[in-house]
């Protein structure tokens, strides 16, 4: 295939470069280059796959429109998760938060911009670590944020972020607010998958693990999609007629998140959407799901014809939730359970019962620890998560007891928590503003019952929980 850069090229080449840009069709990569220290080799291979933006919307967790047939595969071979939260809803905070295993307050980190080594210099990451073991480590597209300052160079011995194709950014779309807010726009594009870059980053982990195979990898694959600009080839938007989709109907009487909590020009905009243009994002939501899930399909396959199954286990999650018009809001970055809440799908041969499900609470920041005790690495002692590899073995036995939630507005912090029943939420440390959803009862978190005084212990203990994390 073409711009290969074979082993024993690279080596006389006398290369020391981690990172390989490729932008063409194929991206193939070959490059290696000696991990950062000598460690023992490593029977267990890990497949880390991440994604952008993606909610609850797909069929094995029982939507019923979006399709989804890969990564329903992968969770029939697997297991998965239905408690799962991210520690910041927005790209960067989450995936520094469970790439270095500490949470928000501890990384610093809280947009989109800062560059966690500038908090964190001495800090191993999950890549790192592996690396530092033997491992060959690869980055493909988004893993950590997608800024090039906010990469970790020492983690990866090669990392690629192909471009897709000048046709691929061509077809039929608009943006949904005339201009206004310039990331909310869709394209059916023309051409195939491979002239996006999402089918250029599964072309690209195809070709390692073909590579690889023999060889104790790491490799991570970060696919954009479906977050916005929603572009993905028009065949995956023909999947979902307008016609056939509904946009979400609150109840008339809701209790809404502190305003501050979507105070935004986006808001705005979103109430200005008709019925259409709701249809219209929704469409373009869900074809980037689909899109996406048919790139997880050909690693999938690899993984089949390359009987990889045995050796690796693969971990499936997205970086957050997305609430999708729920009240009124189309992003993410709020504490409610669309947002805070993700999808999250480990295969891996400690598995005991294939396709079954998990209503145990995890975090994300128990995904570090879990890998690298499933591939028998020594963990860094100040994580803050805990390994649920037990989990795997027996998915219903006791567990975590709650999970912990923060964004930050401005100079006011939102904090929440959540139990298996409650959603308890403070903001400016309950100065401003408290929540409380039974999730027994009220699922959609419509109805605060922070106020109400029989429920006034419960708001104590939770906010005590608050206080202790």
């Amino acid at each position: 295939m073409k711009n290969s850069v074979t082993r024993r090229h690279f080596l006389k080449a006398g290369a020391t470069a981690a990172t390989v840009g490729l932008g063409s069709r194929c991206g193939l990569l070959s490059t290696l280059q000696g991990s950062e220290a000598e460690g023992p080799r490593r029977k267990r291979n890990v497949l880390f796959i991440v994604v952008d933006d993606l909610n609850h919307a797909l069929g094995c967790y029982g939507h019923p429109v979006v399709k989804s047939p890969n990564i329903d595969k992968l969770a029939a071979r697997g297991i998965r998760f239905d408690r799962a939260y991210c520690q910041y809803p927005v790209c960067n905070p989450s995936r520094t938060s469970f790439l270095t295993g500490l949470r928000p307050d501890s990384t610093g980190v809280l947009n989109n911009t800062t560059a966690f080594r500038s908090n964190l210099p001495d800090v191993v990451t999950l890549p790192q670590l592996f690396r530092r073991n033997g491992y060959f480590t690869a980055r493909l597209g988004k893993v950590f944020h997608g800024r090039k300052d906010t990469d970790d160079p020492k983690a990866w011995n090669v990392t690629s972020d192909p471009k897709g194709t000048p046709r691929g950014r061509k077809g039929r779309g608009r943006n949904l607010t005339g201009g206004r807010v310039k990331w909310c726009r869709w394209l059916a594009a023309e051409g195939d998958d491979e002239d996006q870059s999402d089918g250029l980053i599964a072309a690209e982990a195809v070709h390692l693990l073909e590579q690889q195979r023999n060889d104790p990898f790491f490799l991570a694959v970060g696919f954009l999609k479906p977050h916005d600009p929603f572009i993905a080839p028009k065949r995956y938007f023909d999947l979902y007629p307008l016609e056939q989709l509904q946009p979400p109907r609150d109840p008339p009487d809701r209790s809404a998140e502190h305003p501050q909590a979507i105070a935004s020009g986006w808001k705005k905009e979103f109430d200005r959407f008709t019925d259409r243009e709701r249809r219209e994002f929704m469409r373009a939501y869900y074809a980037c799901i689909s899109f996406m899930d048919a790139q997880v399909g050909k690693i999938v396959a690899a993984m089949d014809r390359l009987d990889l199954w045995r050796n690796t286990t693969v971990v499936f999650f997205s970086d957050h939730g997305y609430q999708l018009g729920h009240r009124g809001w189309w992003n993410k970055n709020t504490l409610f359970e669309l947002s805070a809440r993700a999808p999250v799908i480990v295969a891996t041969p400690e598995v005991s019962r294939s396709g079954t499900s998990c209503s145990r609470i995890i975090e994300f920041v128990d995904i570090y620890p879990t890998l690298t005790d499933l591939c028998g690495l020594p963990s860094p002692d100040n994580l803050a998560g805990t390994s649920f590899k037990p989990l795997l073995a027996n998915p219903d036995i006791p567990w975590k007891k709650a999970a912990f939630t923060q964004v930050q507005r401005g100079a006011i912090a939102g904090r929440s928590v959540r139990t298996e029943r409650w959603r308890y939420t403070e903001w400016d440390n309950g100065k401003q503003d408290a929540e409380l959803y039974d999730h027994e009862s009220d699922p959609g978190e419509y109805y605060n019952l922070a106020r109400d005084p029989e429920y006034t212990q419960i708001a104590a203990e939770l906010r005590k929980m608050l206080q202790r994390q």
